[in-house]
């Protein structure tokens, strides 16, 4: 392919990839013509990336390529309510703050009102202006205090803390439940014109099937979407237009994310589970995510036969940009004629509901004699909660 765009390309690439060798425009013959070298370079970033390594420059890999234009000081940060900053140079002062214990957030690149506060204090601690501008001044400042500290992952240790204190288990906790239709990704290219309205159908057929049986144990779970649902006793279920409207004011929320999945080769089934951190494995920026994440691929896997295809960390916006943990569920492949099959019989959505429902209660209890995993009933359950 040639394009003028390519050249454009090639130049964020080497800004973004340290040691990106033979992108430049001066060392090819013609820049516009999108090569082998610069195809690799894109995968590359795609792959440390924790994004879907395709060779496209699609709407997730460009985000991150923006972002990824910054480095700390190459602008001054600063908090802006109706368009936050983003970029790395945003989650290096995040992850700098967060291991003075300034900083409790998610290390999620967004310069939020929580970061603002973070630079504030460490600024009236060293003595500079807290005016929450992140200048040259308060770098060089940050930089001469924080040689020797290490990570103390204050980010990770707030959400462990978090988990510890549950005591409660699943009763009152919120729970997000995003259908497919309400988490704004796009569907694969490859897909045929159906996929979008059965991945619809049947990932919101799961949520309201979710929503019933976490309701019936005390728990306050939201659906996010447009549409007014009633549970089996009639009654209204409570959702929200948006996650962000339904996160806001639940610090200790969870999300769970549901998706069905397509591969041009038929043969592609199984289930499998995402949360967010690095994919090399140096980093969980989301424990009570990656805990969440392990926890429901094991009852999906054992209650439904299906195909483990492992839990994973990935850095997509969706896992990203919240407070609450989040879980991206692939509940299966619609172009596997077995995972279809089974996606449309409503036993099956309904083993698939009492799946997450078992591992949340699993993961919340946490206590020594919890039960093996697949082995758990609703009965246990109710029986938990009506001690």
């Amino acid at each position: 392919m040639t394009d003028r765009r390519v050249v454009g390309l090639r130049d964020r690439l080497i800004r973004a990839c340290e040691g990106a060798t033979g992108l430049s425009p001066d060392t090819v013959t013609d820049p516009s013509h999108f090569d082998e070298a610069l195809d690799g370079a894109l995968r590359t970033f795609q792959q440390n990336k924790g994004l879907i390594v395709d060779g496209v420059l699609g709407p997730e890999t460009e985000t991150a390529l923006t972002q990824a234009q910054y480095t700390l000081g190459d602008r001054p940060l600063y908090f802006d309510a109706e368009h936050p900053l983003r970029g790395e140079d945003v989650e290096r002062i995040q992850a700098n703050l967060s291991r003075l214990g300034f900083y409790y957030g998610h290390l999620n690149g967004v310069f939020c009102r929580k970061t603002h506060y973070a630079v504030v204090e460490l600024q009236e601690n060293l003595g500079l202006e807290p005016n929450g501008v992140v200048d040259l001044d308060t770098i060089a400042a940050l930089a001469r205090i924080n040689k020797n500290i290490t990570s103390s992952k204050a980010y990770s240790l707030r959400d462990y803390a978090r988990l510890e204190q549950a005591t409660n288990a699943l009763k009152q906790r919120v729970i997000i439940l995003l259908p497919w239709a309400s988490s704004g990704q796009a569907v694969s290219p490859s897909a045929p014109e159906q996929f979008t309205g059965d991945q619809e159908r049947i990932t919101t057929d799961v949520a309201l099937r979710t929503y019933e049986l976490l309701n019936n144990v005390g728990a306050s779970p939201i659906v996010v979407g447009t549409e007014n649902y009633t549970t089996k006793a009639g009654e209204p279920v409570r959702t929200a237009e948006t996650k962000a409207i339904a996160t806001d004011g639940h610090s200790d929320a969870l999300v769970l994310t549901l998706h069905c999945d397509w591969n041009t080769s038929g043969s592609a089934n199984g289930v499998a589970t995402y949360y967010w951190g690095n994919q090399d494995g140096t980093e969980t920026y989301s424990p009570i995510g990656e805990m969440a994440a392990r926890y429901i691929l094991k009852e999906l896997v054992s209650r439904t036969g299906a195909q483990d295809l492992g839990c994973h960390a990935r850095q997509w916006e969706l896992l990203r940009y919240s407070d609450a943990p989040t879980v991206w569920v692939d509940l299966g492949y619609l172009s596997s004629s077995s995972d279809s099959g089974q996606l449309e019989d409503p036993e099956h959505r309904e083993r698939l509901a009492e799946s997450i429902l078992c591992a949340l209660q699993r993961m919340f209890v946490q206590s020594n004699d919890t039960v093996a995993t697949g082995t758990m009933s609703l009965s246990d359950i109710e029986a938990y909660y009506n001690k």
